[in-house]
């Protein structure tokens, strides 16, 4: 009963951890190539194959979009992008590198005559302020992972990545070693129980001859 129990425990481990890799080590990934060509390519936002995530840090596009969501946007031609869409921009009373996500309200020339699109949060009471530029746009929105933005935040720290990488990378080295003493302790018993079993054997088989040759006499 013992046995099957343990049996068990170890099968929903095992599925626990595969899972844990299935889920964590493709995160994992992605976050170090972004985190990689954010510091390489410092101009640009890092994506993979045209495909890039973005936090949403404030709630001016709810009910879409809410703080703390992480929506997944993609590289497009800025003459594809249509009125009603929601685009990814650098904004343009900003630093150079802080980006927004509003939806386009209107598609305009701006005073040297290059395509530009003036923008909306889907909260707010009023368009920005100034319109976007084309050669601003960073991407399209495409969808979101609700509440997911926090999650990879916190995995970009120092706590989260010894919290959500460092710490269950050991127990899961822990449990692999306790798995392989366990192992190793069972296999011990097995053998010393087949020692015994061989003992018992060869007891019996000179207590047979030994009564054999006592007949004999």
């Amino acid at each position: 009963m013992r046995k099957k129990r343990t049996s068990v425990v170890h099968r929903i481990c095992t599925l626990v951890g595969s899972l844990f890799c299935f889920i964590l080590i493709p995160l994992l990934l992605i976050n170090c190539t972004l985190i990689i060509k954010s510091i390489t390519n410092k101009n640009e936002v890092p994506d993979i194959g045209g495909i890039f995530p973005m936090v949403i840090l404030t709630d001016s596009m709810n009910p879409q979009l809410a703080s703390g969501d992480l929506v997944i946007c993609r590289k497009v031609n800025a003459k594809n992008i249509k009125t009603g869409d929601v685009i990814c921009f650098y904004d343009p009373e900003g630093n150079g590198t802080a980006t927004v996500t509003h939806r386009v309200t209107e598609i305009i020339t701006d005073e040297t005559g290059a395509l530009a699109w003036k923008t909306k949060g889907d909260a707010n009471n009023t368009e920005d302020e100034k319109p976007v530029r084309s050669e601003n746009l960073a991407g399209i929105y495409c969808w979101r992972l609700p509440g997911l933005g926090n999650t990879a935040m916190f995995m970009q720290r120092t706590k989260g990545i010894l919290l959500c990488v460092v710490c269950p990378l050991l127990l899961m080295a822990a449990y692999d070693k306790s798995c392989d003493l366990r192992q190793k302790k069972e296999k011990e018993k097995s053998t010393e129980a087949l020692l015994a079993e061989l003992d018992v054997l060869r007891a019996e088989r000179e207590e047979k001859s030994g009564l054999k040759g006592e007949c004999k006499l």
